[in-house]
């Protein structure tokens, strides 16, 4: 079996997220932490450790949002299931969702800013010959590419309409390799200004306001998979109450 990994850092060095909301890491090493070890240890000096060396730990500070991560419920709305239900946070995910059979629908050929409807989704899934079963996880190859310039502003996105479709049909979890399931908010935002239709906004997001669905961002390496006959592993990180939780996403290929 082999195990191919899908996720990006969280690094100072590539740009993947906006100006707000960039992680950043600082770092501190063996040769200048001694004293931190020196605290719990009343009279230790640098000599007595092995070659002066302290231990490496790094400080960060960053969004739930940097980095590939889990979007849940809460994210998009208060409330869920039209309403019925409050939204749960990431720490209410259920974890039988999340190692499952993956599917990979391939949009790369889309211009950047495209809104994919269901009737797309329909024709990929006939395309690759799957029968879309409930729980299995989607995951789209939106043409965004990871370390290159404007990263946020690349990528097709799934409408509401795409979405809903899943949804239906029984999925939990999907994915993508943009910086949002949605299209990109510079081309959103023209669009919006032609038609100030608010309904536009973050729409594949906001339909998670009529079924519960849990949603992956900032994937990378999606070329390495096949579009089916792969399980998919995206267990997030427990915060409480959060929005979001990172993960490792990977996909085990036989």
């Amino acid at each position: 079996m082999q195990f191919i990994d899908l996720s990006i850092p969280i690094t100072n060095d590539v740009i993947s997220d906006p100006p707000v909301m960039r992680p950043n890491i600082t770092y501190m090493t063996h040769e200048n932490t001694w004293e931190q070890i020196a605290m719990f240890f009343p009279g230790l000096t640098r000599e007595d450790l092995p070659d002066g060396e302290g231990w490496a730990v790094e400080m960060m500070s960053l969004s739930t949002h940097n980095g590939t991560h889990m979007d849940a419920p809460w994210h998009y709305h208060s409330t869920t299931d039209s309403g019925a239900s409050p939204a749960p946070s990431i720490d209410e995910a259920p974890l039988d969702l999340f190692f499952r059979p993956g599917v990979k629908l391939d949009f790369s050929d889309r211009p950047h800013g495209h809104v994919v409807s269901a009737a797309e989704v329909e024709a990929e899934l006939v395309r690759i010959g799957h029968d879309l079963q409930p729980l299995d996880i989607v995951l789209v190859q939106s043409g965004a590419l990871y370390g290159t310039e404007n990263f946020t502003d690349q990528g097709c996105g799934m409408g509401a309409e795409a979405t809903l479709y899943l949804t239906e049909r029984g999925v939990k979890v999907v994915g993508t390799d943009a910086w949002s399931w949605d299209a990109p908010f510079s081309h959103t935002a023209k669009r919006w200004a032609e038609t100030r239709d608010p309904s536009i906004i973050w729409e594949g997001h906001k339909a998670g306001r009529i079924r519960p669905y849990y949603q992956i961002e900032k994937l990378t390496n999606l070329t390495a998979i096949p579009a089916t006959g792969f399980t998919f592993s995206c267990f997030p990180v427990k915060i409480e109450r959060a929005s979001a939780g990172w993960i490792r996403a990977v996909a085990l290929v036989d």
